[in-house]
């Protein structure tokens, strides 16, 4: 798809191909969605849009928007994405994120003049210094402390009651992933990692993240909470986990929804341990 983004003809051709189609969305960036699927709307003649690529051969297309502050992420939309599978999960959130880089980008960061799409929306060209920008991925570590068999879960004031998830932060300039992951847990919760691995990573559109999921084994349990960053933490083993990702009644924690990658660290961690006691049985 790179090479077609680099021909004009090409996206012209896409563009204006019967079976193409736009991705409706409301004003706040949600996605239009029915039977458990995006809506496409009729690709307009006039106007910037992204290409996002082609499904079964069907081009489609998000409409690019003028310079203006970036989406928020609702409430109305992490229920949304429950609707979603997975595949039409990934597209969305390609949409969002182009769209949001968009919308905060319409000058160059270089001499400030105005910039404009080009490349079939995967950049910006400055009109004044002829810079060319390209959208931005923010790496983010999300990680499980481990201490002996339990984990360590935090919640943010901003969360649903009773929901706890794995501890997360940027990576900053010039570090590591591991180095992320023990500064952050350190920062947050006063742990002190001695050894990282990695599990997975989910592309996170909000605005622009690559979620990279790691456990770290720790070298004690006690916690010292930064509560600026976390509302409370605390120690959970298998049986703690396990009822929360079935919600079951009484469990301690409500989960992180299934769509983010922390409900697949949790599930990711609990498999782990079911192997280590079969092992040991």
């Amino acid at each position: 798809m790179d090479a077609v983004r680099s021909d004009p003809a090409a996206v012209a051709a896409l563009r204006a191909d019967p079976a193409a189609g736009l991705l409706v969305l409301t004003a706040t960036g949600e996605p239009e969605i029915a039977d458990g699927r995006l809506v496409w709307g009729t690709v307009p003649a006039e106007g910037d849009l992204a290409l996002l690529g082609t499904i079964a051969g069907r081009p489609l297309f998000a409409a690019i928007p003028s310079p203006a502050p970036g989406l928020r992420r609702s409430t109305a939309l992490m229920t949304l994405l429950m609707a979603l599978d997975g595949a039409e999960a990934a597209t969305y959130a390609a949409a969002r994120s182009l769209i949001d880089w968009h919308a905060r980008h319409g000058f160059c960061a270089q001499c400030g003049a105005a910039t404009a799409p080009f490349r079939a929306g995967w950049a910006r060209a400055c009109a004044g210094c002829g810079a060319q920008h390209f959208p931005r991925t923010d790496p983010v570590v999300i990680m499980l402390a481990e201490h002996g068999d339990r984990i360590l879960v935090g919640r943010q004031a901003m969360f649903p009651p009773g929901r706890y998830s794995a501890l997360a932060g940027f990576v900053e300039v010039g570090e590591s992933m591991e180095e992320a992951v023990a500064r952050e847990l350190a920062e947050e919760a006063g742990v002190r990692a001695t050894a990282v691995r990695y599990c997975a990573s989910q592309p996170w559109p909000f605005a622009s993240s690559l979620m990279l999921a790691c456990i770290a084994q720790v070298a004690d349990d006690a916690i010292t909470l930064d509560t600026t960053e976390l509302e409370d933490a605390m120690w959970v083993d298998a049986a703690d986990v396990r009822a929360a990702l079935a919600e079951a009644p009484g469990a301690r924690f409500l989960p992180p929804p299934d769509y983010a990658i922390a409900n697949t660290l949790f599930r990711h961690w609990l498999a782990g341990q079911d192997r280590e006691g079969q092992e040991q049985a």
